[in-house]
């Protein structure tokens, strides 16, 4: 249907490659942020508790105020943090695959609940100090809250996602100011120092502070589980899995094949800046702009046979975003997935998948919610 197809509302899906490269990266396309939701005739859609509450964290956040939060972060995970985290991501690794192996001595095993949505949580939560008796809670609640991130949530969507929110909001609250009372040599008491430099409203500071700390939390949980899932689903097939097996210095060149291949999210939405045209469609300012990574990355301009999965495909994806919005967590959800897909294929020569894989029914964030693997 074309690089820009209209969608039946203000918008224009973006299909092609090029095309949402440009608008991924390009200063002319803005996230949806108060400003722009405050300019709609109809903001009723924008008036849901978890949408306006999501509409303050970093993905939705323009310059200035998007430059000044992401500088505060640094970079957040840099190769020094990286190189110090392999350590703790692989005692995660070793610790969950040991109970998998014990379940798969009985039978089959659902390799969500017992890995891939734990990864994240011990990883992310061991860095920012949660406790491990709250992983579940968390858990549960960044489940119910990205609801309100889809592209046409239900009301009763809406609904779960607001009790979510609230329940988010009072947790990572208190998790800030216990921070506060009792000061660690860790990554949150250091975005303390920075803000109560740089911001001398205690108030204003600790509400940034909130946002930050709950939107990386909930950030690296949905998508690096469904990547670590959707992983294992594509490359347990008996001859991929052998195959990778005699040949591990493919597995960068996997993860990258199945990033492209089935990308955890697969619309994100962008503003226009300004009266423009996009592969010479006229896109009037204010415009929704929906970039669609699947459709993208399969793009055949880009990636021949865009339906073949290929390992050696040596292709490209826009999974992790481009621009100044690029993905935070890209560099950490890559420690997880290659310390994971090492181990299993060292430990695990003949995992299959057992069961297809069940997802949640979103459009947006391409969860996982069941995938059955056996020996």
């Amino acid at each position: 249907m074309g690089d820009v197809v209209r969608a039946p509302w203000n918008g224009y899906f973006v299909t092609g490659f090029d095309t949402c490269n440009q608008v991924l990266r390009g200063r002319d396309w803005l996230a949806p942020d108060l400003a722009w939701q405050e300019r709609q005739e109809d903001r009723k859609q924008w008036e849901a508790t978890a949408t306006r509450e999501m509409t303050t964290t970093l993905a939705r956040l323009n310059a200035p105020e998007h430059t000044c939060q992401r500088r505060s972060l640094g970079n957040l995970f840099d190769r020094s943090t990286v190189e110090r985290l392999t350590p703790d991501v692989g005692h995660h690794v070793d610790r969950l695959l040991d109970g998998l192996a014990d379940t798969l001595r009985r039978g089959e095993a659902d390799f969500v609940p017992a890995v891939s949505e734990q990864l994240p949580i011990s990883t992310i939560g061991s860095w920012l100090g949660i406790p491990p008796e709250d992983h579940p809670h968390i858990l549960e609640i960044t489940h119910d809250q990205v609801f309100a991130q889809e592209l046409l949530p239900t009301r009763s969507q809406l609904d779960v996602s607001a009790r979510a929110t609230v329940a988010l909001r009072a947790y990572f609250t208190q998790l800030v100011a216990e921070r506060r009372a009792e000061p660690r040599q860790d990554v949150l008491t250091g975005w303390i120092h920075t803000w109560d430099a740089m911001e001398p409203d205690r108030r204003r500071a600790d509400e940034i502070l909130y946002r930050l700390t709950m939107f990386v939390t909930i950030a690296s949980l949905e998508t690096t589980a469904t990547l670590l899932t959707s992983m294992t689903r594509l490359l347990t097939e008996p001859s991929r899995w052998a195959w990778l097996r005699e040949h591990p210095e493919h597995v960068d060149a996997a993860l990258d094949e199945v990033l492209r291949y089935d990308p955890p999210i697969h619309i994100n939405t962008r503003i226009a800046a300004e009266d423009t045209v996009l592969a010479g469609v006229p896109i009037k300012k204010d415009s929704m702009i929906h970039v669609l990574y699947g459709a993208a990355n399969h793009d055949p301009r880009r990636n021949p046979d865009p339906h073949v999965f290929d390992i050696q495909r040596g292709g490209g994806h826009l999974t992790f975003g481009g621009g100044v919005h690029y993905c935070l967590g890209a560099a950490l959800a890559r420690l997880e997935a290659r310390t994971l897909l090492t181990r299993m294929l060292e430990r695990f020569p003949t995992l299959r998948t057992a069961s297809p894989p069940e997802h949640a029914p979103r459009m947006v964030f391409r969860r996982i919610t069941s995938l059955g693997v056996a020996l």
